[in-house]
């Protein structure tokens, strides 16, 4: 699922906010990494993750692997953070409504 201009300028505007909830240290992305970003992607469909200065990745590479591991898609990177957008597969929640 590609995301359109729009809906990425929806997504960083809601995004602004938010504080990193994930963060990716200098092992870089692991399995849990992995299994702690999904449990918050599910429950919020949109976060923010920090990269720390000792990662071997940099934030583009981190966001790209943490977005194919959990099939979410990258919303921005901007220094050392990133956003990610998932739609949540659970039901009888309030979801995100994209343009």
């Amino acid at each position: 699922m590609a995301l359109a201009g729009r809906q990425i300028r929806q997504l960083r505007s809601l995004a602004h906010h938010l504080e990193p909830v994930v963060i990716v240290g200098k092992s870089c992305v692991t399995e849990n990494t992995v299994e702690q970003a999904n449990e918050y992607i599910e429950k919020h469909e949109l976060i923010k993750c920090s990269v720390l200065d000792t990662c071997a990745q940099t934030p583009h590479e981190a966001a790209e692997d943490l977005a194919e591991a959990l099939g979410a898609e990258v919303v921005q990177v901007i220094g050392r953070k990133f956003t990610l957008y998932r739609e949540t597969s659970r039901e009888g929640v309030e979801k995100i409504q994209l343009d």
